[in-house]
């Protein structure tokens, strides 16, 4: 890591839901944050679910965000790299964020070393034991024959029926996602103490959960869930000796 410069973490902003306006006002908050970081950044992770929904039709893609999309895409032309997991609500991401913004997508478990610390970094969805139904949704939606046949739907139909099954997931995961459940019903808890077994990782940073945690999990061991930019407003920095889970006011 240079000197001063910075590593961020931040995920699940969600936009799209429950509505226009109020994606909007969260919207310019995360673009505060970013005009805020672009200064100290030298990397910027974006764990995942950054839109409710997304799909790209070959000549179509949802409307709106023109804003985040605008500051991602100056941040990353000053020569700040962004990278950006895919989550289970923004899968379908394909070229066109890479291409127009100059971001790098990433799937799965990313394992990085900054300042002589081992980070395991993933979005969190399907990971840990049990949820068995949506991983087998997840190879699902992730198929190129699912992937075609929505393709085969007009943009305004499949777009429309998507946000309305993505509002209703959200509102049923609400919930849940709000309450710590306990080192041992926590999945990606779980799932981090089954990776110390196999290899050395200093911090565990997940996303997914919308629940703010900074968990230590022995032998110095942390594991971190990012929040959300929906009510919590959380991300994570790294300064090269301290990571650290910090609230934007704006």
């Amino acid at each position: 890591m240079t000197h001063a410069k910075k590593i961020y973490f931040a995920s699940d902003l969600h936009l799209g839901v429950p509505d226009h306006t109020s994606s909007l006002v969260r919207e310019k908050k995360f673009v505060s944050w970013l005009d805020m970081i672009k200064g100290d950044a030298e990397e910027l992770h974006l764990v995942g679910d950054v839109f409710d929904f997304w799909f790209e039709y070959k000549k179509a893609v949802p409307r709106g965000f023109v804003r985040i999309l605008g500051k991602l895409a100056e941040l990353a032309d000053s020569g700040i790299p962004i990278f950006w997991y895919l989550g289970n609500h923004d899968m379908w991401i394909f070229d066109y964020i890479p291409h127009e913004l100059g971001v790098t997508m990433l799937d799965g478990e990313v394992r990085r070393m900054y300042a002589g610390k081992k980070f395991y970094i993933a979005h969190g969805d399907g990971l840990g034991p049990g949820d068995g139904g949506y991983k087998f949704l997840k190879k699902v939606f992730r198929s190129k024959v699912c992937q075609w046949l929505f393709a085969r739907l007009h943009p305004n139909f499949g777009i429309g029926l998507a946000d309305m099954f993505s509002r209703r997931s959200r509102s049923i995961e609400a919930d849940k996602d709000a309450i710590f459940l306990g080192e041992e019903k926590e999945w990606l808890v779980i799932h981090s103490k089954e990776i110390m077994q196999k290899e050395e990782v200093d911090f565990f940073i997940y996303g997914h959960r919308h629940y703010p945690l900074d968990l230590d999990l022995g032998k110095g061991v942390r594991c971190l869930n990012l929040g959300d930019w929906i009510s919590h407003f959380t991300y994570a920095v790294f300064d090269g000796e301290q990571l650290e889970l910090k609230t934007f006011e704006g």
